[in-house]
């Protein structure tokens, strides 16, 4: 089942996290995207506040091409990169959720971003509707 709120896209599946999370990153791929950071939330909770907490991962992800395209109408796009994409386990389901960059991309204000927010954004409901599937 996908959905989006006001500024992600979202899945909710049946599948085990560890799944989803390899289906993400697979999908990821099949659309140009590679993960350039990973954040194991649930680990650094553990480690820094001593809570435990269900698996809760943050995907850094980026397709070059693309974000060069944004790099070279606005060089300060930067500070939105990478697009997160999270997995995460919440009561016995699995969520997906990537961050939509149109939403995002309208708090630089610059138009000429929003063909590339539209593409980028496409892709990534591709990744969440795919990998969401059980």
């Amino acid at each position: 089942m996908s959905t989006t709120s006001s500024y992600t896209l979202t899945s909710t599946t049946t599948l085990p996290f560890a799944e989803a999370v390899e289906r993400v990153r697979t999908e990821l791929q099949g659309e140009g995207f590679g993960v350039l950071c990973e954040i194991d939330v649930q680990a650094t909770l553990r480690e820094k506040l001593g809570v435990e907490g269900e698996p809760y991962l943050i995907l850094g992800a980026c397709n070059p091409p693309l974000a060069h395209q944004a790099l070279a109408v606005d060089p300060e796009l930067g500070t939105l990169l990478p697009c997160n994409v999270v997995v995460f386990a919440h009561e016995g389901e699995t969520h997906i959720s990537a961050i939509d960059p149109e939403r995002m991309l309208t708090i630089a204000g610059n138009d000429d971003l929003e063909p590339i927010a539209a593409e980028v954004r496409d892709r990534l409901v591709r990744v969440v509707e795919r990998a969401g599937q059980s």
